[in-house]
């Protein structure tokens, strides 16, 4: 199963009026690990900066002015999504904005069946409680020490490992396929085996897709979850 982790940094919160993406990141998982693929573009709002949204993600108007502008990137940008699941956080906010800019450019619309919305995720698991990104990742152990200020790229890393601990975290690798050992020992009320999740990775992905995984691994710091996959984060 493919999906796009993502998130976007725009002039404001709502596209109707005028408000534009002004960088957009996104890392590809496949069956819920990185495959080491990632999309990141700044882009040109081809319009002023307001102060409250410099404050939040940095970007200034001469950063981005020699940026390329959403349409010499859209091409890229719907074919790195291709037909898989978008994960998101408070995911209608990124969504209404690549939307608007699709929609400027010609491309088809994302619809909301394919997002999978992180936010809505960690409040069914913990109602009552703070959700946002930090929050989350707190919560989780998720190192955030990167993290100086909004950036598209690091959120989607960092929502890629709280994505997976929502789901189950290395649950998630067992594929749900019980092996005859497995199911002998819950009969028997004995041990069960440990499984690797090393050896489920070796029926997913090829040894490109490994390295890849490994050398993207290396740069997420030593509390990085996908580390605890794989034991010492090396490829395998």
């Amino acid at each position: 199963m493919r999906e796009i982790v993502f998130d976007t940094e725009t002039t404001g919160v709502n596209p109707a009026s005028g408000d534009r993406i002004v960088e957009i990141g996104g890392i590809e998982l496949l069956n819920h690990i990185p495959t080491g693929r990632s999309f990141h573009v700044y882009v040109n709002p081809e319009r002023s900066m307001p102060k409250e949204a410099f404050d939040v993600h940095g970007l200034s108007d001469e950063f981005l002015a020699d940026k390329k502008v959403f349409a010499a990137v859209a091409d890229e940008l719907a074919d790195f999504f291709g037909d898989a699941k978008l994960v998101a956080h408070n995911a209608m906010f990124d969504l209404g904005f690549v939307n608007a800019e699709f929609a400027r450019t010609g491309h088809a619309a994302i619809q909301p069946g394919r997002i999978i919305d992180t936010l809505a995720l960690a409040r069914r698991k913990h109602p009552g409680a703070s959700n946002s990104l930090d929050a989350l990742c707190s919560r989780y152990g998720i190192d955030t020490s990167r993290r100086v200020k909004h950036g598209a790229l690091l959120d989607s890393e960092l929502l890629a490992e709280v994505y997976i601990e929502l789901i189950g975290g290395k649950q998630t690798m067992l594929g749900l396929t019980i092996r005859p050992s497995l199911a002998r020992a819950i009969g028997t009320g004995a041990a069960a085996p440990v499984v690797r999740a090393e050896r489920i990775v070796r029926s997913h992905l090829s040894d490109a897709e490994r390295e890849a995984h490994a050398a993207f691994v290396a740069t997420l710091g030593e509390k990085a979850i996908w580390r605890r996959y794989l034991g010492s984060g090396e490829a395998p």
